[in-house]
Formats: C-alpha cells, sequence, structure tokens
C-alpha cells in the first residue's frame, strides 16, 4: 500500500523526522545521530564487501550496478535498523516475494497459481541473492508475466463489454476482498473473476444513472488504462516497487524513494507544492483519503474526510473526469496537483458508504496551507447546565504540534499558552484540549505542552534500536493551567498527540474522552539518503539512488506502555463513526507489536480516578437519550456489517431498493434535524489575532465545528449537495462539554482526589 503527501507541514508529521526537524532542540529529542550512525557504520561496513562490485572509486557504476548496489544497501540498512535486528533469511524472503506479488496484484485477479508456482524457483536463493549481489531480476521476470495477464484481461474485457448483455436480475452476489483469497487456478478461473468484477462496476455506474453507452466506453478505458500506465513505469519505477515490498516485510512505515518520489516528499515537507491538502493512500484499488492537512484546502471546504475514497478527477468545470480506480497512486497524485488558484474537482464515494455506488462531486480551489488555519484556536462556551443558569467552558483545537525555528518562529506550546490565559481572564470553569485531528509533529512542542498542565515530571520515553532509553521530561516546576482538565481524542489522534494524551493521563491530570483509542502510531522514522552511503564507500552511481525511510525508535509512556499499535485508550468513550472505520496501526499490514519497559515513578495527585465511575454512568445516561448518539449507534452498526460482509448483491432491483432506502432514511434524519428545536449555546471565539484584545466580542451567529472531523453517514443522500454531517461532530463536542462540566462538579462538591504514587 503506497502512501503520499500533497501538501503536508513544513518539516513535521506522524512522528516521522524530515532533514531538519522542530525536534532537535532539547537534548533528549535531539535527532538520534547514534542510531543513524549505527546504521551507517554496520550496513556501510557489508555493503561492498558482499556485493559482486570491484571498482575503483573514480569509476562510476553503470544504470545496471547503481539498482544492484541500491538493492544490496537497502537490504543491509533494514537489517540492522530494525528493532528486531533480523536478518534476510529465508523465510523473510518468502513474505518479501509475496508481498511484492500483492503489491502489483492485490486483488488477487491477475496472476494464476500457475504463475506463482513458476516463480517459487526464486524462493531458494533470494535472500541470499538479495542480501549479497543485489540481484533485482526476480522483480522484472514477475513484471513481466504481470504485464502479460493484464493485456490478457484487457483484451478479455473489451470483447466482454461488445458481446454481453448486461442484465442483473439474480441473486448473484460479488466479493470484493480479495486480500487472502486464493489466485485463480488457471485462465479459465480468472476470466470468471474478471467478468463477475465487470458486472460489479457495470452496476455501480448504471446505479448512478450513466448511460449503458458511456458505461461501457468508461470500464473498457479503465481496463486499458491499466495496462498502459504499467507499461509505461521505468525500471526505476519497478525497482521501487520491488524495494518497497521488502521495507514493508519489517514494518509499515519503511519505505524506499526512488529519485522522483524523494523528490516529491521534499517538496511536500517544504510546502512548496500547491494541491489540496492531504495525504493519499491506495486500498483494494482505490485512491483514499488517509489525513487531511490542518489549514490545507480540503479541510477548508469540510466537504472532504479521511477515508474517502476519490475515483475520478476532472481539471475545471465542464472538463471530463479521468477515472482512477486501479490507477497506481503516484499517476493519480499528479492529476489531483496543479497550479495554485486553479480547481480541481473529485468524485468521491464517501467514508463508511453503505453503498459504493454513491458518489459526490467536490470542487476544490488548489492553494497553499494558511499558516492561520493551522494554528491552535479557542472558544469560550455558556454551557446551558440542568437546573438553569450556565457554566462557562474553554476549547482549544490544536491540529498539530507545530514549530518553526528563527526569529518570529511559531510554536504551539506558545499559542497555546496565550489562548489559555486569555480562557483564564475569562473565567472559564474547566478546560477541553480538542486533539481529535491532530497527526502529530514537534515531539518536543509535545514535551512542553504537556508541561503547561502538570509541574514538573516525565513525558516520554524513547527506545532506541540499541536498545538506550531516552526521558523527555517537563521539568520548569511551573504550572499554567492547573484547573479541570479534558483531552477529546480520535482514531486520527496521532504520534505526539497520543504522548500528549497518555502523559495526561498516567499523571492523573486529564480526562480522555472520545474514541476507543487513539492511532497507534508509536514509532519514529528517519530518512537516510543512500548516496551518502554510497559515497562513504567510494561508490559513484549513476544517478540519484533515492533514500531508505526506515523506523529507529519507538514511544513509550511514563508508565512504560508503548503507544505503537494500542494507541492511548479513552477513560470515557463516546459513539463515534470514526471509531468504526478501518483507521489506526492496527489496520496496517505488518506493524511493530505494543510492548512494555520499566516505568517511572510519578509523585502527586491521581486528579481523575476518583471521579471516573460517576462521570461514566452521567455520560452513559444523557447517551442514551440523545437522538444523535441514536443515529450514530445505527451507523456503526452498519459499517461493521459492511466490513464484516465483504460482498454486495448484483441485483439491481435489490440496489435500488437500498438505495431508496437510504436515501429516505438520510432525508428523514435532516428532517427531524431540522423539526428539532435545540439551539447551540453562546460562543465566543478567540484567534491569536484576538488573544490580546479586551473582552470577547460579539458571539459567533452560526458557531461550526472547530475541526472538520465530522463523517459523512454510512446511508447518505446520493445527490452531490448532500448535507455534511456535521451535527455528529457536535455532538461529540457537546458531550465533552457536558463530561467537564460533571467533573468540575464532582471536584467542587465532592471529596478531594485520593492522593497516590505511582
Amino acid at each position: 500500500m503506497g502512501t503520499t503527501v500533497l501538501n503536508h507541514k513544513p518539516g513535521y508529521g506522524r512522528g516521522e523526522r524530515a532533514n531538519r526537524s522542530p525536534c532537535q532542540k532539547t537534548m533528549s529529542m535531539k535527532p538520534p545521530t547514534k542510531s543513524i550512525s549505527y546504521i551507517l557504520a554496520i550496513s556501510a561496513s557489508l555493503i561492498v564487501s558482499a556485493t559482486a562490485f570491484s571498482l575503483r572509486s573514480s569509476e562510476t557504476l553503470d544504470a545496471t550496478e547503481t539498482k544492484a548496489a541500491v538493492t544490496a544497501i537497502t537490504t543491509k540498512i533494514l537489517e540492522s535498523s530494525q528493532f528486531a535486528h533480523q536478518r534476510l533469511d529465508d523465510a523473510l524472503a518468502g513474505k518479501f516475494l509475496d508481498r511484492y506479488l500483492d503489491a502489483l496484484d492485490g486483488g488477487r485477479m491477475v496472476l494464476l497459481q500457475s504463475d506463482v508456482a513458476e516463480f517459487s524457483r526464486f524462493r531458494a536463493q533470494l535472500a541470499q541473492a538479495t542480501r549479497r549481489s543485489g540481484d533485482t531480476s526476480p522483480a522484472n521476470t514477475i513484471f513481466e508475466r504481470y504485464l502479460e495477464r493484464l493485456d490478457q484481461r484487457a483484451a478479455f474485457v473489451a470483447e466482454l463489454l461488445k458481446t454481453e448483455k448486461f442484465e442483473f436480475t439474480s441473486d448473484e452476489r460479488y466479493h470484493y476482498d480479495r486480500k487472502d483469497a486464493p489466485r485463480p487456478l488457471d485462465l479459465a478461473a480468472a476470466q470468471q473473476l474478471w467478468r463477475q468484477q465487470v458486472r460489479y462496476e457495470y452496476l455501480q455506474e448504471k446505479l448512478a444513472d450513466k448511460k449503458d453507452a458511456d458505461i461501457a466506453q468508461t470500464l473498457s478505458k479503465r481496463s486499458a488504462r491499466l495496462v498502459q500506465t504499467m507499461r509505461k513505469l521505468s525500471p526505476n519505477a519497478v525497482l521501487e516497487l520491488y524495494l518497497n515490498a521488502l521495507a514493508h516485510v519489517y514494518d509499515p512505515h519503511s519505505n524506499y524513494l526512488g529519485r522522483e518520489q524523494l523528490a516529491n516528499f521534499n517538496i511536500g515537507m517544504n510546502l512548496s507544492l500547491v494541491g489540496i491538502g492531504a495525504t493519499l493512500q491506495t486500498e483494494d484499488g482505490f485512491c483514499k483519503i488517509r489525513e487531511l492537512v490542518a489549514g490545507g484546502p480540503a479541510a477548508r471546504s469540510g466537504q472532504i474526510k479521511n477515508g474517502d475514497r476519490i475515483v475520478g478527477v476532472a481539471q475545471g468545470e465542464g472538463q471530463e473526469f479521468t477515472d482512477l480506480v486501479d490507477m497506481p497512486l503516484p499517476q493519480a497524485v499528479d492529476l489531483i496537483r496543479g497550479a495554485k488558484g486553479t480547481t480541481v474537482r473529485l468524485s468521491i464515494i464517501p467514508a463508511g458508504a453503505a453503498d459504493a455506488a454513491v458518489r459526490k462531486t467536490v470542487s476544490i480551489v488548489r492553494d497553499e496551507i494558511k499558516l492561520e488555519d493551522q494554528q491552535a484556536k479557542a472558544r469560550v462556551v455558556d454551557l446551558p447546565v440542568e437546573g438553569g443558569g450556565t457554566k462557562r467552558v474553554g476549547v482549544i483545537d490544536l491540529p498539530s504540534f507545530y514549530a518553526s525555528e528563527g526569529k518570529g518562529g511559531r510554536s504551539a506550546t506558545a499559542d497555546v499558552a496565550k489562548l489559555i490565559r486569555k480562557l483564564k481572564q475569562e473565567n472559564v470553569t474547566g478546560l477541553i484540549l480538542d486533539l481529535r485531528r491532530n497527526g502529530g509533529g514537534s515531539l518536543e512542542e509535545a514535551i512542553n505542552l504537556t508541561g503547561l498542565f502538570i509541574p514538573s515530571g516525565p513525558v516520554v520515553q524513547t527506545r532506541t534500536m540499541e536498545g538506550r532509553v531516552e526521558v523527555g521530561a517537563d521539568r520548569d516546576g511551573a504550572t499554567l493551567y492547573d484547573g479541570p482538565l479534558l483531552v477529546l481524542t480520535s482514531r486520527f489522534s496521532a504520534s505526539a498527540s497520543e504522548i500528549v494524551a497518555g502523559a495526561l493521563q498516567d499523571h492523573g491530570r486529564a480526562v480522555i474522552v472520545g474514541d476507543t483509542s487513539t492511532f497507534g502510531k508509536g514509532t519514529v522514522q528517519t530518512m537516510i539518503p543512500l548516496d551518502r552511503v554510497m559515497k562513504q564507500e567510494g561508490l559513484t552511481p549513476s544517478e540519484d539512488p533515492g533514500a531508505l525511510k526506515v523506523t529507529i525508535s519507538k514511544f513509550y509512556l511514563p508508565s512504560g506502555k508503548s503507544t505503537q499499535l494500542a494507541g492511548v485508550k479513552s477513560d470515557i468513550i463516546l459513539p463515534s463513526i470514526s471509531d468504526a472505520l478501518e483507521v489506526g496501526e492496527i489496520e496496517l499490514e505488518n506493524p511493530l507489536p505494543w510492548d512494555t519497559i520499566r516505568g517511572l515513578e510519578l509523585a502527586g495527585e491521581n486528579r481523575v480516578g476518583p471521579y471516573l465511575s460517576a462521570l461514566r454512568a452521567r455520560s452513559a445516561e444523557r447517551i442514551a437519550k440523545n437522538v444523535e448518539f441514536a443515529e450514530m449507534q445505527k451507523d456503526r452498526a452498519q459499517i461493521r456489517k459492511n466490513r464484516e460482509t465483504k460482498s454486495v448483491s448484483l441485483s439491481e432491483a435489490e440496489r435500488r431498493r437500498e438505495k431508496a432506502e437510504n436515501e429516505a432514511r438520510a432525508e428523514a434524519r435532516k428532517n427531524e434535524r431540522l423539526a428539532r428545536t435545540d439551539t447551540a449555546p453562546t460562543t465566543y471565539e478567540v484567534t491569536l489575532k484576538n488573544v490580546t484584545q479586551p473582552g470577547l466580542g460579539e458571539p459567533l451567529k452560526n458557531p461550526k465545528p472547530l475541526g472538520q472531523t465530522a463523517f459523512k453517514a454510512p446511508t447518505p443522500a446520493s445527490d452531490e449537495d448532500a448535507e455534511d454531517n456535521t451535527p455528529a461532530d457536535d455532538t461529540l463536542l457537546r458531550e465533552a462539554q457536558h463530561i467537564l462540566t460533571d467533573y468540575t462538579d464532582l471536584m467542587t462538591k465532592g471529596k478531594s482526589p485520593v492522593v497516590t504514587r505511582r
């Protein structure tokens, strides 16, 4: 599964270190130079001696020799960079070969069992040939066979579309998830699968009210285009597919980036690339939104959500859509990118949609990410409480842990501190830190920001590949905000945001509310330019050999628990759509495991523990009475059912009936919302522009959610103007506000917290 960033944060991301990471200021957060040197020392000392090169340093490797050197180097670095330090042996090489086959044919519908049996001859020598001589001949042999099968498939599909009369009256079902299915036994069995897939795609277009002639043309072009696209792949692109398969055997965040991909990565990290502001990945032939960049055009539009699948792209109004289904990710990305100020139209299947025939067209003006939209912002909410009156609560939305060096540079901690001082001036009774859409950022900022809420103490432990454990701690002895605190999280809270939530939970300082757990990204990656390694050994490549992104360390909380895979579990779980989606580290293939190290001693109060039982009971009582939560529970059940079924009916009558029911339910839900007389509480907005001004100004007339965290219901209306499901976001935040007011009541009226030593 590939991943590409379309505009990303400068120098920071999901715990990944760019060449100049903002994490490089404090001693405990310095770049892991020992780890990098360790990798280079081990790999470089083995690479040249183990390869077939006997060149003088003045000679330049030709293209074939360069690829062999890159392969051998990549193998050695991966062996030395992972925590298990696992040698590429025969067992691992077998997994490597399987991953490459799936990288080409993830749906297991193109290559035959006889093909795979033939390729098994590579298994016995694959480990040794890859390690010692950088042999990539298996990649090319398999790729050529894959192209032959694609040609056969395209010819079959073209003939089928000419001769078949497409009727959908039977109770046939199409099983779209074939990740673990056996490959077709022979060509006849493959053609049966191809025919069923064409029937499925034909019905999808038919349900979207396309004409038969247009459908046939679309599907024929789609099949032919895949062949054309794959035949245009350069030898370097094939090598990238091959080495990525090798890297992913070690862990899902390790990648080989060829020359072009490395250039794209650097452009994205420097924000000089203009686009929609999203991280994309391929999944089951679809181009899927993995993460929206705070402040990017896609996030600002409010029409695109994490998990949406992009099936078509058009350049401006009136232009024809280009089909993206089965298109390799780099080619899809090139179509979505464009010049600043230009419009791109996207045809989208909403996240969690019960029927993939539902399409929504979104127009986005490409733009650079606005700094002010990435920054922390706050609101003051006068929340009505039972028995009359209001309680004033503060909400701080933090999209990322940003940092920039130099005079006038921005700091997430400094900005949040300004907002906290303002909220304290306005006499808020409690504070919510909203991290639901925070994908990470500067680790130093995460530590410093945690320090705003605790006097001092450990925040994170980082274990390197060599086994060293470094502690990142707040040591200033001061607390900016000492009142009731709630942290709101989701499946999209990752990396640095998980460290903040987990540390505050370990210290007993904040109530963690939200999805069952956070993303579970508890590893750190670094980028190693391969030309640097080659030059150390006197090898001169014929072209830029690219770079390798490898995992070099893991995060642990003060308690000693890793955030990897398990994430941070909420103290109080709120029903949400995001909790039902296939999101998180656990959904990735071959993730590093969860583990623990020795915990650290934490002194002080556990302010949360004594009240959790009462807070959970009160929240559960409200949720049981809330209509929006009831609807979300239905949505979650439908999404889970879809995930378990993994098949869809090919009966047109049944599908149209389901579609009509979905539309009717969505319309009824919309009307019910309009009929309800719920009014938003009085809300004031606080930004870094007005934070120093006296008072709060005028309240917002129609306050929208601070962050675009809402999701489409799994049964949305099919028309392109379907209303965005923002009430779900309001409902989650409102319940968090009620939990906070419960917390403040219990703290003021109840007994003092139990003081514990942990």
